[in-house]
């Protein structure tokens, strides 16, 4: 019996002490799952520490220890009765020149175990006005041949007889079309005369994906044109200060080249080509003129601004290519006076080498944004177009008649292509109804405007909204 009660006492200890263990490791196991709960948490609020301070400080990168200083940023995190249980560290890279976007690095760690961390990364930016493919404050009509890659929201009522893969938006409910070739005069805020035509209100619009691949909206709250025109005698003194500023050119005004070598070679526009005999203003538009440069000389070359600012005070032609530049190019007159207004003018391509985000242009000009007489029958305009007071688009130029020649042969051009935004004051337009202009109007967004914009590009609001969340580790 005595044998007996040894045997079944050694398998009793046996598993009680395989109990024992199994609770011990059962128990570190969940202090350990606790531990790193907690320390997720405290990295968490690292990153909410850091979201309170730049909504506070929307410029400070570096926790409020001054730009000298390199991080990272330690602070303790307490208990509810005030003791220290863990501490977040915060590894922050401030936005690249141009860009509003931040990263932050928020590692958490709790005292009870030093072995236990998590790490969190978050991205977070101020987006800009280059939200939407275009922006427009007036009425707009896009015509057949026109394909929109991004939203489109405009003030005005919009004619889209093309074919848009976003949305397209507009603030009006209902307006009138006076367009002499309109489908119907009462129409929606945004319609269409593709065959069939939109029905008139109150009848209800019908979806039409063959137009509209994503919709469209109206009424919608207006876009704030106001923002979108920036302060030109800001930029001004930012190209004086360390960009690149030069006066009026007392002629025709300047063409700036640009090279991927980030050099740029600055000339003085002497003379524009004369237009053809019968080619004139046959519409009376203001401004009229072939825009074109005939003859030039060298004013000045070097390397690209540091701050990325040109202004020239008089009209402006740009072309050329950059590779890893970020730039805004600025053309304006002072003080404003909507008769002396300058303008800038593109004829050929504007390229970027890199296409996420590295490159970024904007051409803002104080009155238009033109595509000349004398253009490239296809090409491509890399940038964001801002025409502060006037329209981003191309003069009328006639064709042949009668006995006339016209503007032949650069009534007609084949393709535009613009990958970036457009943000347009007046009614835009590259192409005409009797077929004049632009055959194919490609117009697309490109979507690295909206957290990493042009320098000094006009942003929304101060506040920074998160662009991406990951757990590292």
């Amino acid at each position: 019996m005595s044998l007996e009660v040894l045997f079944f006492a050694a398998i009793v200890v046996v598993l009680i002490t395989g109990f024992v263990f199994w609770a011990l490791s059962f128990l570190q196991l969940s202090v350990r799952s606790f531990n790193r709960s907690l320390a997720f948490s405290i990295a968490e609020s690292g990153i909410e520490y850091y979201r309170w301070h730049l909504a506070h400080d929307s410029d400070d990168f570096w926790d409020g220890q001054g730009s000298t200083s390199t991080g990272p940023y330690t602070h303790n995190y307490y208990g509810k009765n005030g003791d220290i249980i863990g501490q977040f560290i915060l590894d922050i890279t401030p936005p690249p020149i141009g860009s509003t976007v931040v990263t932050i690095e928020s590692t958490g760690k709790v005292v009870a175990d030093n072995s236990v961390e998590k790490i969190i990364e978050v991205r977070m930016g101020i987006p800009s006005f280059a939200k939407y493919a275009v922006a427009a404050n007036d009425t707009m009509r896009f015509g057949e041949g026109t394909e929109v890659f991004g939203e489109i929201i405009s003030n005005g009522r919009i004619r889209f007889d093309g074919f848009a893969h976003n949305i397209v938006k507009s603030a009006l409910p209902t307006s009138t079309d006076t367009d002499y070739d309109a489908c119907t005069s009462n129409v929606w805020g945004v319609h269409t005369c593709v065959d069939p035509d939109d029905p008139a209100p109150p009848t209800p619009a019908p979806s039409r994906p063959d137009v509209f691949a994503a919709g469209r909206e109206f009424p919608v709250p207006a876009v704030n044109f106001d923002g979108l025109t920036q302060d030109l005698s800001s930029l001004k003194t930012l190209a004086q200060t360390d960009g690149l500023y030069a006066p009026s050119s007392s002629a025709s005004g300047y063409d700036l080249v640009l090279k991927t070598d980030g050099t740029f070679v600055l000339y003085k526009v002497n003379s524009l080509v004369s237009p053809p005999g019968g080619c004139n203003d046959y519409l009376g538009q203001s401004g009229w003129g072939t825009w074109s440069v005939q003859s030039e000389s060298v004013y000045a070359s070097g390397t690209l601004p540091s701050n990325g600012i040109f202004f020239v005070e008089d009209n402006l032609w740009v072309r050329g290519q950059i590779d890893d530049a970020r730039l805004t190019i600025v053309s304006g007159r002072f003080p404003d006076n909507p008769s002396t207004r300058t303008s800038i003018t593109v004829n050929s391509d504007i390229l970027y080498t890199n296409y996420d985000g590295t490159d970024v242009i904007a051409l803002i000009a104080q009155n238009n944004i033109n595509i000349g007489m004398v253009s490239a029958d296809d090409f491509r305009i890399d940038a964001a177009l801002v025409a502060q007071n006037g329209r981003v688009g191309r003069y009328y130029y006639r064709p042949p008649w009668w006995f006339f020649n016209g503007c032949y042969p650069y009534h007609e051009r084949y393709r535009v292509v613009s990958y970036g935004m457009i943000g347009t004051n007046q009614r835009y337009g590259f192409a005409y109804t009797d077929g004049t202009g632009y055959e194919v109007r490609d117009l697309i967004y490109d979507a690295n405007l909206l957290y990493g914009p042009p320098p000094s590009f006009p942003l929304t609001s101060d506040n920074y909204v998160q662009m991406s969340w990951e757990e590292i580790k």
